[in-house]
């Protein structure tokens, strides 16, 4: 049983030794403590600001991976080094869930700016640099893995130095809404509104997940109206611009779009060599140039897919203690991305849509015939069709092995209705990026 954050560490350095060397983890791991567990939040400190950059840039996905397997939840990491650690617990007594978010590896300077998203990087510039003056609020919106969060917390970073005192909040669509719902389950609604309402910076990523959430857009549109008019600077992300969130209410539509709307769009070819070589370098390495064109002229869309390929080649050369880099190894490597295979499992499915609907995995597999859970179970078949290749017999298993068809009315049913309405479309789409954007 973890009764402590130092239990979840031992947890975490037992599972990383199952894929770094036993020299990796002496090197970088060895004196390092665990601080703080809560909120989705895993807080390391580490004595040198050196051992600090490393553990961020290299073995950060390795931690939250280890935290994944413990917990089967998603999790943020803050890795503090020497005075750091003082002023975090004098930040956390004074308070709670308060600029507990790393910005350290996500700062302007480590922002490849390009054509593709030039103007998003200056607005937020501009934001960091005179927040509540320049554009209240200011509304980031772009496909998955283009930097929105990245320029979310750069705004951050900047505005804790140069405003150590001012609160800022940051917290995701739908974890807006569930911590709603334990609010309410918990009668703290008033401490829950006290921690939102008292920001100086409330910054909220993937906003789109609160969309045909009644009572969270009710909630949300006072917490907005009150920062608003109190001059506080609100920031926002989303895949889509307002106007596109179907079952979004009007009244948040036009405060949303009250400030300045910032679109980011795929990088270009030059951004990406860019990228890939601004990547590598942070990570302590320096790419050939023919390697780093490669991985710029067939990784295209996503940005994470681009530092996640160059962490692969890392990771390859330190676990087979090999140097040479070759173009074998890098195609090696990059086949499945390039190929555009992306694995969902049924049981990530299932989840997702259980939470989107806020049932639970058990309701949305048994044998409930609410209208409700019925709809979900309907979506996640209809989800898992159209994310793996599963064949209708098989996607029935999870369900109590129900026949395929079953399992084919199911698909019909909310095709037909994707087809007949456009809520039902929005609502497969939030889903889907709820899948996509959580692995």
């Amino acid at each position: 049983m973890l009764n402590s954050a130092t239990d979840v560490w031992a947890g975490i350095i037992s599972i990383m030794e199952k894929d770094l060397t036993s020299t990796a983890i002496n090197t970088w791991f060895d004196n390092c403590q665990a601080i703080d567990i809560k909120d989705n939040l895993f807080v390391l400190y580490t004595p040198t600001g050196f051992k600090r950059d490393i553990i961020v840039s290299r073995y950060a996905e390795n931690i939250k991976s280890a935290l994944f397997d413990i917990f089967s939840g998603d999790f943020d990491l803050l890795v503090l080094c020497e005075d750091e650690l003082d002023a975090y617990k004098k930040n956390d007594e004074t308070s709670p869930q308060i600029n507990s978010f790393d910005s350290s590896q996500f700062t302007f300077e480590r922002f490849v700016v390009g054509t593709s998203n030039r103007f998003a990087h200056a607005a937020a510039m501009a934001v960091a640099q005179n927040p509540s003056s320049s554009y209240n609020p200011l509304f980031i919106y772009g496909d998955s893995g283009l930097g929105k969060t990245h320029l979310l917390y750069a705004i951050g970073h900047v505005i804790k130095n140069s405003h150590p005192t001012h609160k800022i909040v940051y917290v995701k669509g739908d974890d807006f809404t569930n911590e709603l719902i334990s609010a309410i389950q918990t009668n703290k609604n008033i401490e829950f509104r006290e921690k939102y309402r008292q920001a100086d910076l409330f910054l909220v990523d993937d906003i789109q997940f609160i969309a045909g959430k009644v009572q969270t857009q009710e909630e949300f549109f006072h917490t907005f109206n009150t920062l608003y008019e109190a001059g506080k600077q609100i920031v926002l992300t989303s895949d889509r611009p307002p106007m596109e969130m179907l079952r979004l209410e009007d009244r948040l539509k036009s405060r949303f779009e009250w400030g300045l709307l910032a679109d980011i769009q795929p990088p270009d070819y030059e951004t990406r060599v860019a990228i890939v070589k601004n990547k590598a370098q942070r990570m302590g390495i320096v790419l050939p140039d023919k390697i780093s064109l490669y991985i710029a002229e067939n990784i295209t869309t996503n940005i994470r897919q681009i530092e996640g390929t160059v962490k692969k080649i890392i990771a390859y050369r330190d676990l087979l203690n090999n140097n040479d880099i070759d173009m074998e190894l890098v195609e090696r490597i990059t086949k499945d991305i390039i190929r555009g295979e992306r694995e969902y499992t049924p049981e990530l499915i299932i989840e997702r849509t259980a939470n989107y609907y806020a049932i639970s995995v058990d309701e949305i597999t048994g044998k409930s015939r609410t209208k409700n859970t019925a709809l979900a179970r309907q979506v996640s078949m209809y989800l898992m069709r159209k994310l793996t290749n599963m064949p209708l017999a098989d996607i029935g298993v999870p369900y109590g092995n129900k026949d395929h068809s079953t399992v084919l009315h199911a698909i019909r049913k909310i095709e037909d209705n994707i087809a007949s309405s456009p809520e039902m479309a929005d609502i497969i789409r939030d889903i889907t990026s709820n899948i996509t954007n959580k692995r």
